[in-house]
């Protein structure tokens, strides 16, 4: 019996260590560090106007849906963007949904820019990303919509373009994902904003 009460007590001694280790102290290290060594990422990678007011985050897609703005990639999260309803459309390849929306969304995105009936559409024009927040798009997606925004704004395409270069981030690390476009950066520059 005394066994039974020594090792009691030492189980609920080391719970409440342990507790207090790892939900408490090792919690608050990690977001000192994370507020110390990344402030900007740790406090949203908000992007800012030149005026201090907060236009949105670097790491969340926002809706543009007028022609003198690039648009972003689709969202399935809750009613677009919604950071609290994150998720991807959850249909599988052999859903008739699934076609039927992106078939939908190749002949929007032609019509929107222009392009012929036949021509190629980059995948992240059409398709939602698995969280359904991603600010980014790929180069090309951005390249096919620079005449359209060039065109409704008044401006040369070239201005554009030079834009869309300033805007694209390369491959993290040098090595992983592709090259990419933020939409929101891009867009606030166009206005001017940032």
């Amino acid at each position: 019996m005394k066994n039974i009460i020594i090792d009691l007590k030492n189980t609920i001694i080391f719970t409440i260590i342990g507790a207090v280790l790892l939900c408490g102290l090792y919690p608050l290290i990690v977001t000192l560090l994370g507020h110390i060594l990344f402030s900007y990422q740790a406090n949203g990678s908000l992007i800012t106007a030149k005026d201090g007011t907060i236009l949105g985050s670097e790491i969340i897609g926002q809706a543009f849906s007028d022609d003198q703005y690039f648009n972003s990639r689709p969202s399935a999260a809750g009613t677009g963007y919604d950071a609290s309803n994150s998720s991807g459309t959850n249909l599988g390849p052999t859903s008739q949904k699934l076609r039927d929306s992106i078939k939908a969304a190749v002949d929007a995105y032609r019509k929107q820019n222009g392009l012929a009936a036949d021509a190629p559409v980059p995948a992240d024009a059409v398709t939602s990303s698995a969280s359904g927040l991603d600010p980014d798009i790929s180069v090309k997606n951005a390249m096919l919509q620079a005449p359209r925004v060039a065109k409704t704004r008044k401006i040369s395409l070239d201005s554009v373009n030079v834009l869309v270069q300033k805007y694209t981030e390369g491959r993290d690390l040098g090595l992983f994902g592709e090259p990419r476009v933020n939409v929101l950066k891009l867009n606030l520059a166009l206005d001017g904003k940032i």
